[in-house]
């Protein structure tokens, strides 16, 4: 595949209209799930009422409870929780083995970056693009406003791949930029060098709500492959000879099942959202599912 994704392969009709579908029915959706607003614990001048406290010279005496006064004598001053934006953070996999296969997982991750993106800028939230590999780097700012789809899809088309996966590194350089605390989206096939607990360390610390979106394909539980081959690690180069036969596929099945129990079970631990999208099958549709029936509670970190 090019450096590049072809706009065509990546945003054509079809699936423009499907995000466009799937922005309808997530607004039917109540706030507070997936991609909505978040209840700050911070108290001040919102809407619900949270607690009462004693009047301080200097504070706002519109805020004051004067049925309260009438009953105690005491003045106290009504507080409320506001409401703030959660920022989005857009964590795709553009590793090169990403761009590998047919179709490439860098098609699925981009195109789930774009919908997830979309459905935040209904919401007005803030929304960052940050793709990784063996490092991290921010692509688009975190901002919201008039025209910032538009930029997301821009920066989405520009992304190629860039090597090795590193997820403690990669991480450790998102957490050191001290955003906002928000939600982080990662999106990726879940596989390093280091196995399934690097990536579960790498995302360990992370100050953010976390959704993990997994981009996965029918072969890797099930690869078509017998007999002698040269398997080539699209990333390192390194090459391998094996004869693939009965033995080796049950080692290899029952090492996926172990991989995917660890990240899962880890995950799960953390307070992680974890979803599967079948990069073979139609991630709008899939994507649809989050909303269709409720929403994808995320903890809040």
């Amino acid at each position: 595949m090019s450096s590049t994704l072809d706009r065509a392969a990546l945003f054509d009709a079809e699936f423009l209209e499907a995000v466009q579908q799937l922005r309808l029915v997530a607004k039917r959706v109540p706030h507070g799930g997936l991609i909505a607003e978040q209840r700050s614990k911070d108290q001040g001048a919102g809407i619900e009422f949270a607690d009462h406290r004693p009047y301080s010279p200097g504070d706002d005496i519109r805020a004051i409870d004067w049925n309260l006064y009438r009953r105690l004598g005491k003045v106290f001053l009504r507080l409320f929780e506001e409401t703030r934006d959660l920022p989005l953070y857009l964590c795709p996999d553009i590793s090169s083995s990403a761009f590998a296969g047919d179709p490439p997982r860098a098609v699925a991750g981009l195109r789930a970056a774009f919908a997830l993106g979309a459905i935040a800028c209904d919401q007005h939230d803030a929304v960052g693009l940050f793709p990784f590999a063996e490092r991290l780097r921010p692509a688009l700012k975190p901002g919201s406003g008039g025209g910032r789809l538009e930029r997301l899809a821009e920066h989405l088309l520009e992304l190629g791949p860039r090597g090795t996966t590193d997820f403690r590194r990669s991480f450790a350089e998102l957490d050191a930029f001290r955003l906002r605390r928000g939600l982080v989206v990662v999106i990726s096939d879940g596989f390093d060098p280091g196995g399934a607990e690097a990536v579960l360390e790498g995302l360990r610390t992370l100050r953010h709500s976390l959704v993990f979106v997994q981009l996965t394909r029918r072969s890797d539980a099930e690869p078509e492959l017998s007999g002698d081959v040269r398997l080539v690690d699209c990333e390192s180069g390194e090459q391998r000879d094996l004869s693939i036969g009965g033995s080796v596929l049950a080692r290899y099945r029952e090492a996926q099942v172990a991989f995917q129990q660890t990240l899962s079970t880890g995950l799960e631990g953390r307070g992680a959202g974890h979803v599967q999208l079948d990069v073979e099958a139609d991630i709008v549709a899939q994507l649809s599912q989050l909303f269709s029936g409720g929403r994808l509670e995320v903890p809040a970190r």
